[in-house]
């Protein structure tokens, strides 16, 4: 890997209260940006009005506000918003945290600290502080052209639109917030606005960013920007993603064609950049658009330290162990501290299990088969029916990079501690080509008629022709990534005469994308855009607190999230999520006392009376 932020931050609120959206007021960002020999900004330095001279000032924030996404807070809430609260995770037996025990048992407090969205937010204004001074620039330093101005403005759009889809995603109704906040007096209640507005602003964003932002390679070969930066393939993903979850919602085919539009230009210019720099083989080279590595090694190219930015990736963010140490992926993941064994979250018993029908509909299972290089190498003690839980090995082994288990193999390798403690550097990969891929074979099966349409009458010819080329395509998508990951001349491959209908291929993309992207804090949005798919009344232009009747979850999704509970506890779990506010997480508790304007969701106002801890 060529290169690394090498930045330290402290972000300095002027906030005496509990971190609130209220009082995320401007972030004095004081960190040390190295650029070769050179120290640029001073630790001590405060930014103020001796500040937004020149262009080095704008770049060190822009790379302030990237270094805010690698905050702690940002990281466990990518890892408990977007995996915990799914099938794939469990906490470990003998690790106590009550929290970790209330989440799995849903009962989700206000109290909790993973109800806190400020780290989000925090990002969003840092954000907002850049698009309100970096204009000033231009006047007092000519270095600083108006194309610089427009590639950072692009820049911090881009990212505020990326915080405020996890934010809908985990809270659905969020105040919304264009404007920097930099001291007492700009302090004001926000209201919440439905999901329909925020993403519209979103979108809006994006598609301005779109025209000036960096385009994908443009930093050079290597260079670490194609990658730690927003560059137009990233604006890409993330447009593609906000389509696809307002699609599930609102069940709206023309955002899922935007969906196949945007997936299949992100592939062109991948290809394009590939063709381009590289001139190794990979996959069947030219003839092959996604030029994904081989399974025997895709674990190691992607997800192994020593490498970083892998080619299959569109957006990481860059943690180089030494000023910005990934220690929240590591201390759920590999270990709790230096000498622990393992890390608080282990992976659900389901990957530890092989479907004997490789095409059954609704199998319960992970895997259909041990040629499948994934189902060796994402845990530790795969096939080990003694292993009582299951250590993840996704993104924290340090084995060699010879180290790529057998699909020969009677039992997985056992959990390894050998990897170092201190500076702890793992990417966290946000975008990557095969998530992608498999958005697009998403899009497509929900474009196809329900196969017991009954209101839409017997389909014409050209539906039908219509939907068998969309159920064709979506396999073959799928089946390009499940290939890859399989041992060569494997007889255990997936058969399109199997998944004949919309319901069997839905099931089967929402599979592949758990296999192929488990613990990387994507299942659990998955699950609710299946489940928004299965749902009828869901209104995103009203707020959860202005809804007279909540939709009911759809129950194909509760049976997949209970795979993870020992037998009896799911039937409660099941019975206690009913509807749609129970997908997503109360607002935190300080932010309702400091503004008047926000409404609770619903559903768990009643709970505040079980709180345990």
């Amino acid at each position: 890997m060529s290169s690394f932020f090498i930045l330290h931050n402290s972000f300095i609120s002027k906030a005496r209260k509990p971190l609130s959206l209220l009082f995320i007021v401007y972030s004095l960002l004081s960190f040390v940006a190295c650029n070769d020999f050179l120290t640029i900004y001073p630790t001590d330095r405060i930014v103020g009005e001796d500040f937004w001279k020149t262009k080095a000032d704008v770049d060190q924030m822009v790379d302030g506000c990237y270094l805010s996404m690698l905050n702690d807070e940002v990281q466990s809430r990518a890892i408990i918003w977007g995996a915990y609260r799914s099938d794939e995770l469990v906490k470990r037996d003998d690790y106590t945290d009550l929290t970790l025990d209330n989440i799995n048992a849903v009962n989700l407090l206000p109290t909790m600290g993973y109800c806190s969205w400020a780290s989000l937010y925090k990002v969003i204004n840092n954000c907002n502080v850049v698009l309100n001074h970096a204009p000033d620039v231009m006047a007092v330093d000519p270095e600083f052209t108006e194309g610089d101005y427009q590639v950072v403005r692009a820049q911090m759009l881009a990212l505020r639109s990326l915080c405020y889809f996890y934010l809908v995603r985990a809270f659905r109704d969020v105040p919304y917030m264009s404007h920097s906040v930099e001291n007492d007096n700009e302090i004001e209640p926000v209201p919440q606005l439905p999901p329909a507005e925020v993403l519209e602003h979103c979108l809006d964003d994006l598609q301005e960013a779109r025209r000036f932002i960096m385009k994908s390679g443009g930093y050079g070969q290597n260079d670490w920007r194609n990658w730690g930066y927003i560059t137009t393939d990233a604006v890409d993903a993330i447009m593609a993603d906000i389509y696809l979850w307002r699609a599930a919602m609102t069940h709206n085919n023309a955002d899922y064609e935007k969906v196949i539009e945007l997936v299949d230009r992100v592939v062109e210019a991948k290809d394009a950049y590939y063709q381009k720099y590289n001139t190794e083989v990979v996959g069947t080279g030219k003839k092959d658009p996604y030029h994904l590595y081989d399974g025997e090694y895709a674990q190691l190219e992607i997800f192994h330290f020593n490498n970083g930015n892998s080619r299959e990736s569109i957006l990481e963010w860059q943690y180089n162990g030494i000023n910005n140490a990934n220690s929240e992926l590591e201390k759920y993941y590999y270990k709790t501290d230096n000498n622990a064994q393992h890390g608080r979250l282990m992976a659900s018993k389901i990957f530890n299990s092989i479907e004997t029908n490789a095409n059954k509909e609704g199998a319960q299972k992970m895997f259909f088969s041990k040629d499948d290089y994934r189902y060796w190498n994402i845990i530790y003690d795969a096939n080990n029916a003694e292993a009582e839980q299951l250590s993840i090995r996704k993104m924290v082994y340090a084995e060699s990079s010879q180290s790529v288990v057998s699909v020969k193999s009677n039992a997985g390798l056992s959990k390894s501690s050998s990897r170092d403690f201190d500076n702890f550097r793992q990417n966290w990969i946000v975008y990557r080509i095969t998530d992608l891929m498999l958005m697009k074979a998403e899009a497509l099966v929900a474009m196809m008629r329900d196969t017991e349409d009954i209101e839409g009458g017997e389909p014409t010819e050209d539906e039908v022709e219509r939907d068998a080329k969309y159920l064709k395509e979506a396999f073959d998508l799928v089946q390009v990534v499940n290939l890859r990951s399989m041992e060569k001349n494997s007889k255990d491959t997936l058969k399109v005469t199997n998944f004949r209908t919309k319901e069997a291929m839905e099931a089967l993309v929402l599979a592949e994308r758990e296999r192929e992207l488990c613990f990387e804090g994507k299942r659990w949005w998955d699950l609710m855009r299946y489940c928004y798919r299965g749902m009828k009344g869901v209104n995103i232009n009203l707020t959860l607190n202005k809804q007279a009747v909540a939709p009911q979850l759809r129950k194909q999704m509760l049976d997949m999230i209970i795979r993870k509970y020992k037998a009896g506890e799911g039937d409660a779990v099941s019975y206690k999520m009913d509807s749609e506010p129970y997908l997503y997480w109360p607002i935190y508790e300080s932010e309702l006392k400091v503004n008047n304007l926000l409404n609770q969701n619903p559903v768990w106002i009643q709970e505040k009376s079980t709180e345990k801890n």
